[in-house]
């Protein structure tokens, strides 16, 4: 960091100066001189992937994140044996810096409260990381659980299912189809996974009821383009899939229905009138759901509406004739 000596007034016109804050200089207001350089970086220490180091090499800034139990506002003691100058440090007062380091850090974390707090926003630091989750979703994830631990009392409940039901509630918030299953594979193993949901589902059920939901449903439309993205599925479609939902939307087919064994049951049937090949298996996979139930959606639809279909002429193959 170099920073010169501060001044009131332009050197050239004696005009008063401004400070550029994005850029830490002094700026003439009148004639528009640079009259004091300053290089200061509001980043952190080290560019780290991990949340922990991250937060070990991060230094006090103006930006705050929901995301760290601190609002990421925080500033540690290094650990040297030389001064600013370089020069050498008394041994008596190495160790009054240990005696303050260890201190500080115990009064960082001081209560029961914070360090669950920690422990939550790291877990849903790591689950967002390893699922792709963009940093929107996170922020409103640990917003969320900010709001539960003032009104619900979680003590005693598992960090991980917590951890998990704040990022469904903040895909819902954020408009991004991710189930509870898809969030348990990055916690648990596949042993634990039935009694991972099951618990989350829990801990969803009491948040809903306390808290109310505070999130739109989402549409058709969301489930459709999520399996079309996941099995690689041709733009034509996907566009042909979102107009047969947007045509039957009216019907009641979907009430009490998996909104993903609807969403499967429209790709398949533009798929088979479109003549690509996609078997039910391969979208009963990514679905979550089985083969029996697309084609009992497939049926519903079928039978509820009578499907028109137009073939355009193609101009160029009747040039080719003549």
């Amino acid at each position: 960091m170099v920073v010169t000596e501060l001044q009131e007034t332009c050197e050239e016109c004696k005009s008063s100066l401004i400070n550029d804050i994005d850029s830490g200089e002094l700026i003439c207001s009148s004639c528009g001189i640079v009259a004091v350089e300053q290089t200061v970086y509001h980043g952190p220490e080290i560019k780290n992937v991990d949340t922990i180091e991250k937060m070990k090499n991060s230094r006090a800034t103006g930006h705050t994140t929901y995301s760290q139990h601190d609002l990421g506002i925080s500033t540690n003691i290094s650990i040297s044996s030389k001064d600013f100058n370089g020069k050498p440090i008394d041994s008596h007062v190495i160790n009054q810096m240990n005696n303050l380091r260890k201190w500080q850090q115990r009064v960082r974390i001081s209560t029961s409260k914070e360090r669950r707090l920690a422990n939550v926003l790291t877990k849903i630091n790591d689950i967002c990381q390893n699922m792709s989750l963009s940093k929107n979703v996170l922020e409103t994830a640990s917003k969320v659980y900010r709001n539960i631990d003032n009104k619900i009392n979680v003590k005693g409940k598992s960090i991980t299912s917590i951890a998990v039901t704040s990022i469904y509630i903040a895909c819902k918030q954020c408009d991004i189809i991710r189930s509870l299953g898809e969030i348990c594979k990055y916690t648990s193993t596949s042993k634990e996974l039935k009694s991972k949901i099951k618990l989350s589902s829990r801990y969803y059920r009491i948040i809903m009821m306390e808290l109310g939901n505070t999130s739109l449903p989402a549409t058709m439309d969301k489930y459709i383009s999520k399996i079309s993205n996941i099995t690689n599925t041709s733009t034509r479609v996907e566009r042909l899939a979102l107009e047969i939902s947007e045509k039957t939307k009216d019907h009641k087919i979907a009430e009490g229905k998996s909104p993903n064994g609807i969403a499967a049951a429209y790709l398949y049937i533009a798929s088979t009138l479109l003549g690509h090949n996609m078997l039910q298996k391969d979208v009963s996979n990514i679905a979550g759901v089985t083969e029996v139930t697309i084609r009992n959606r497939c049926r519903e639809i079928l039978t509820s509406y009578r499907l028109k279909i137009i073939v355009k002429p193609n101009t160029r193959f009747n040039n080719l004739i003549r």
